[in-house]
């Protein structure tokens, strides 16, 4: 005879398959733990805080994730996001943010049911792998705007020193790319019980996500493990990558910073408080470079997960073949450059404390390709604030975004489609932005579920028209593999990506779309950027 909690969740498992999750009926049984949801009054669901991977603290602090315990009989709160994952140069007293940080979030239709099979849009946020700068976005615009015909997953990992410190064979590496492994085998496991389809699952991410997007591609030497099927990555990052042996630096500077130099120094960091570990958590220069980059901590090559840089892995082809959405922004590099920069001595500091390994003369033929557009109102402070920009966005954007389109191509893959967002808000334009990095990602979700959206993108606002317009082509893609065939009526066809003809879509000011050649210039400097990409340690 059953006991009252087999048999309560027997009958909750069998509820999965015919009973659908309304209001009055939001409790989803995976077999290891059960979830409440939370209904809205506009036909979606959420499910908050969803614990992925077991919490990575005491002897689990720098260790790959482990799975999460099973708790059956006992309902799991889903009205609250989990905390945030530590961030480099944080705080040690923010209290957004904890050593135990590994939780996903779900959006989905009320009415699914575990018969649905809906597409997964599984969301991996950015931040330079150094902190979480996309928190707790809300994919209910993204269900919405699909027809409730997909499914939004978000996620945190570890970033930082937590995500990517490296010492020897005593740290398995790329701790933080592990993490969005575990978070898709979650999903591969359980995503059906609340409707997805495991399938059927559509990378998404900007900036670091985005790069995690090509790195989970590569991982593996390009092994398909059946975690994902499409991917669609805002402005693809190529930072500097080191080798296990070239980060040890790090490791070293943050152990003596941390009071815990010896040969029990990853013992004595493991006992260390979160807030002591914070408190030294401040970041390293590159040996030989002028200062610490804005970036730190970063992926490395370790032979296993990631076995070459990143230009090398495409350019050789060993990467998953999937359809694949790549775009940028017009102006990627303003948010990041030094505003106060004043000669072009200025510029390559910058330059050279992100990519150390830029000899004088790549240096050299990159200031020939870029002269400062401002030289006439120099010297003064900022007169090379564009130049550097336009430098810098290229180098670790632009032109990374525009190779990896045209290895998809050259490798078999004709699903690959390449963008470019030119949407201008005039208050980022008033501050010299421009059409600055990641913009775009105001619009995917819907300014109302993106905390900070520019106001022209709300009802009403200069560029309200776009959002229908990008969130088409987006939800259409993660239904399809095709951003045509749910596109919005009267927008452009969505032609795919050839090396040969260099065709993009652009998105304009209002809304509008067109496709748009690749300018002969900027084909140029990225010709220059992709020969030197694996010198530059990209």
């Amino acid at each position: 005879m059953m006991n009252r909690a087999t048999r309560w969740l027997t009958i909750a498992a069998l509820c999965q398959l015919i009973c659908p999750a309304t209001a009055a009926n939001l409790s989803v049984n995976t077999t290891c733990n059960t979830y409440t949801g939370i209904a809205g009054t506009d036909g979606t669901a959420q499910w908050l805080g969803i614990r992925y991977a077991a919490p990575p603290v005491g002897d689990l602090r720098f260790r790959p994730p482990k799975d999460p315990s099973c708790s059956d009989g006992v309902q799991l709160p889903g009205n609250t996001h989990g905390k945030l994952c530590l961030a480099t140069n944080a705080s040690p007293t923010d209290t957004n943010t904890s050593e135990d940080c590994l939780f996903l979030d779900l959006y989905t239709p009320a009415n699914s049911t575990s018969r649905s099979k809906l597409p997964v849009f599984f969301f991996i946020q950015g931040g330079g792998f150094n902190s979480l700068s996309n928190p707790n976005y809300n994919g209910r615009g993204l269900v919405k705007a699909s027809g409730y015909n997909i499914i939004v997953v978000t996620l945190n990992y570890r970033v930082g020193l937590y995500g990517f410190i490296t010492n020897g064979d005593k740290i398995t590496p790329n701790i933080g790319l592990l993490d969005q492994r575990k978070a898709l085998e979650w999903v591969h496991n359980y995503i059906s019980y609340f409707g997805g389809d495991p399938g059927h699952v559509v990378l998404g991410g900007d900036s670091a996500g985005a790069a995690s997007i090509s790195l989970q591609m590569a991982a593996y030497g390009g092994k398909d493990t059946d975690l994902f099927h499409a991917a669609a990555a805002e402005s693809i990052s190529f930072a500097t990558v080191l080798t296990v042996k070239e980060s040890q630096y790090q490791y070293d500077n943050f152990a003596i910073a941390a009071g815990c130099a010896g040969s029990d120094s990853l013992a004595c960091l493991r006992n260390k408080t979160a807030a002591e570990l914070q408190a030294a958590n401040k970041g390293s220069p590159y040996p030989g470079a002028p200062s610490s980059p804005i970036y730190p901590w970063n992926p490395v090559i370790d032979g296993d997960l990631i076995q070459n840089l990143t230009y090398d892995a495409f350019a050789d082809g060993n990467f998953v073949k999937i359809p694949l959405i790549v775009g940028d922004d017009t102006n990627e590099g303003t948010i990041f450059t030094p505003q106060s920069a004043s000669t072009i001595g200025a510029s390559d500091t910058f330059l050279k404390t992100q990519f150390p390994y830029l000899t004088l003369d790549q240096l050299s033929r990159i200031n020939s390709l870029y002269p400062n557009p401002n030289n006439a109102s120099c010297p003064s402070s900022g007169c090379y604030w564009r130049q550097v920009s336009d430098a810098y966005g290229d180098m670790r954007y632009t032109c990374p975004g525009l190779f990896i389109s045209s290895a998809m191509t050259n490798y078999g893959m004709s699903k690959s489609y390449s963008y470019r967002y030119n949407v201008e808000d005039a208050t980022q334009v008033s501050q010299g932005l421009g059409v600055p990095h990641t913009v775009e990602v105001n619009a995917i979700f819907g300014p109302d579920n993106v905390p900070g959206a520019p106001a022209s993108y709300f009802p009403g606002g200069a560029n309200a028209a776009v959002v229908p317009v990008i969130q088409a082509y987006w939800t259409s893609f993660i239904r399809s593999f095709n951003p045509n065939k749910h596109r919005l009526n009267g927008s452009a066809h969505w032609d795919v990506w050839s090396p040969d003809s260099q065709d993009r879509l652009l998105f304009q000011t209002g809304g509008k779309t067109k496709m748009e050649t690749v300018d002969d210039e900027i084909q140029s400097k990225c010709s220059y950027f992709h020969s030197i990409g694996a010198a530059a340690r990209q």
